[in-house]
């Protein structure tokens, strides 16, 4: 059991405790490194070692399917993120963001490959399956994973990252999401982080690139 606590009460994302603790920062008995701090508009900040970031080969490989297909649309005049949902090893689904595509402000990457699984699969119950994103999945995407109830979210870039490209964001964390609604969703951030973000690159130097 895991007895580290951190700022402001939030829990450690990585294993159960008994109790929650208040404006403290440490290292965990389960070798889990955190670090929240508050910023001036009392907004959570986090870091997280490198080491949380445990990647295998297929995890690559998805994230990489979730990659291309992101650059698809970005030909195709859509925005920078991409997808790819996974069930035993396999994929189920592998889609771009088509929210200019659809003039469909809900049509995020996310979504549209819940959608897609949803339809493939013949179910609402996403349960095993495993989501690839290009980014941390914005709170609306979040959501829908959870009542979806995939049980892991991969990502890659961080919601901050696609703020600074000019996406109008709410900072609000997955791992905020998941401690503070108590979600069984497991989460692995900053996979391939630096490919997701040469990715973001490739869109901003396009004449055709338009924000929401």
């Amino acid at each position: 059991m895991c007895n580290g606590y951190l700022w402001r009460g939030a829990l450690c994302p990585r294993l159960p405790h008994q109790g929650i603790g208040s404006h403290l920062e440490r290292v965990h008995e389960c070798g889990y490194h955190c670090n929240f701090i508050q910023d001036e508009r009392n907004e959570f900040s986090r870091e997280l070692s490198e080491e949380r970031v445990k990647m295998t080969s297929d995890d690559a490989k998805f994230m990489r399917l979730a990659i291309s297909k992101a650059r698809q649309g970005i030909e195709k005049g859509q925005t920078p993120f991409g997808v790819c949902i996974t069930k035993g090893g396999e994929v189920v689904s592998c889609v771009h963001n088509i929210v200019w595509e659809s003039m469909d402000i809900t049509a995020h990457a996310e979504i549209h490959a819940i959608r897609e699984a949803c339809r493939k699969l013949n179910t609402i119950d996403l349960s095993g399956c495993v989501i690839y994103s290009t980014c941390e999945p914005c709170p609306m995407c979040f959501s829908a994973c959870h009542w979806a109830k995939i049980s892991k979210i991969v990502y890659g870039a961080r919601i901050e990252d696609a703020k600074k490209l000019g996406f109008s964001e709410l900072t609000i964390s997955n791992w905020e999401m998941k401690q503070f609604g108590n979600s069984p969703i497991e989460l692995v951030g900053d996979l391939l982080r630096e490919e997701n973000l040469e990715l973001f690159e490739f869109w901003s130097k396009r004449e055709d690139k338009r924000v929401y």
